[in-house]
């Protein structure tokens, strides 16, 4: 008997701990002010990935004017959060698009195609889904 509460108890716990990184993956720390008010420096928001080990989430191709999503910039050595204010397609016929920080006066500098989009931050209507200040802990131990 005591076995079995052992062997359930060892399964909790790692069933706990899965689900805490899956968790944890899925979230991200905005490191700047460039989209406030929508969202402040050390909010967390709830993203789903293009790809989490190994799995599609969801497909970059399918990004709409509007929504905010995660890339890896040109111009910048950290990956960016910004809305999505326009959806072009280039010479050779490829998507891409162009993005903003809310609080920016101009556009980012260069395009953003699929190839670069880590993700796309969760939204219920058109509200981002987020957890206000807790990041401001990652934000201290990091540095910045």
């Amino acid at each position: 008997m005591n076995d079995r509460r052992e062997v359930i108890e060892a399964a909790a716990y790692l069933l706990l701990l899965v689900l805490a990184v899956v968790a944890s993956q899925h979230m991200n720390v905005v490191v700047s002010g460039s989209m406030e008010p929508v969202f402040y420096r050390g909010d967390i928001v709830i993203i789903e990935k293009t790809s989490f080990f190994g799995v599609q989430e969801m497909d970059p191709e399918s990004i709409r004017k509007g929504d905010i999503i995660i890339y890896d910039a040109t111009w910048f050595p950290e990956p960016v959060i910004h809305r999505v204010i326009g959806v072009e397609t280039d010479r050779n016929g490829a998507r891409y698009y162009i993005t903003k920080g809310d609080n920016n006066q101009d556009p980012d500098p260069a395009p953003v195609y699929p190839s670069q989009v880590e993700a796309r931050v969760l939204t219920v209507g058109s509200q981002p889904l987020m957890i206000p200040r807790v990041g401001y802990i990652t934000l201290w131990l990091k540095g910045l």
